[in-house]
């Protein structure tokens, strides 16, 4: 099994022995995984961290997401229902 190039999103740094690994590499890295190492990969992307996949270690920092003052998730601009505006 071999991961996708859509798995890897952008804005994703993953790094391989400290340096950062272009998406092409990893690509041929993944052919030799087995398909359980291939889901703790994608769910590794996900999360971000430190862990070893055939006894290479990875570093995942996954793009931070925009907060409000609140600490919840941006929703975007508001848009008002005035008498312009249609359903």
């Amino acid at each position: 099994m071999a991961l996708k190039p859509q798995s890897i999103r952008k804005g994703m740094i993953i790094l391989v022995d400290g340096e950062e690994i272009p998406k092409q590499e990893l690509l041929q890295l993944s052919e030799n995984w087995t398909e359980q190492q291939e889901k703790f990969f994608k769910k590794m992307l996900k999360q971000g961290g430190k862990f070893k996949v055939n006894k290479i270690p990875f570093e995942v920092k996954p793009p931070e997401r925009i907060l409000t003052s609140r600490g919840e998730a941006d929703t975007g601009p508001l848009v008002i229902p005035g008498e312009d505006s249609r359903f």
